[in-house]
Formats: structure tokens, sequence, C-alpha cells
């Protein structure tokens, strides 16, 4: 699946827009992953993320219309594509298969080698 590898990081920025739907943009982006992942995040790390991601096609952008409440400026609204969702998708599942063949006893604390 050349081009269509999904880290982490990427992954965490798909399901934050997922999450937020139409009020997906910037600022609301970084919010949602900051208090979910319980650590900061800099603008130009996510901004780089959604451009890597529209790129490849996981992502599509909008312009919003300009509000008073932000000095007449416009907000970029991003949307998770069908290939983004594809990829999220075999990402969980090829998730789900590796946590699936992991032996009870290797998540048991007090196990050691």
């Amino acid at each position: 699946m050349k081009g269509t590898y999904l880290g982490e990081f990427q992954e965490v920025v798909l399901l934050a827009v997922l999450i937020l739907q139409e009020d997906a943009y910037g600022t609301r982006i970084q919010e949602e992953i900051q208090n979910e992942m319980k650590r900061s995040l800099s603008r130009g790390a996510l901004h780089t993320a959604l451009t890597r991601l529209e790129e490849k096609g996981f992502l599509k952008s909008v312009m919003g219309g300009a509000s008073e409440a932000r000095g007449g400026r416009r907000k970029r609204l991003y949307s998770v594509t069908n290939l983004g969702k594809e990829s999220l998708n075999e990402a969980r599942e090829l998730r789900e298969q590796l946590w699936n063949k992991v032996p009870d006893i290797a998540l048991n604390t007090s196990y050691a080698i």
C-alpha cells in the first residue's frame, strides 16, 4: 500500500477531523488533539500533517466564509476523503490483527522475561 501508509500522528489528525466534522479547522483540530492526547502540539506540526494528508488524497479542504469574530478572515475547513477513511480502516484492522495475536500473558505487567 505504497503512499497510503499512515503514521500515528497522521492517524490521530484524521480521527480528529472525523470527530469534529464540519467544525474541523486548524485551531479546533489542534485543541481536539491536545485535549485527547494530553500533550502540546505546535501549529506548524499540525499544518505540516494537514498538508501532507491533503497531498496524499486523505483530506480535502475548502475555505469557509469570513466572519467578524475572526477579523474578517476565512478559515480552512477539512474533511476526510473516502481514500482517507479506507486508510484509517486498514490501519485499524492491522492494529486489531496484531493485538489479537498478543498472548494475554505478554500483557501481564507481573510477567517478566
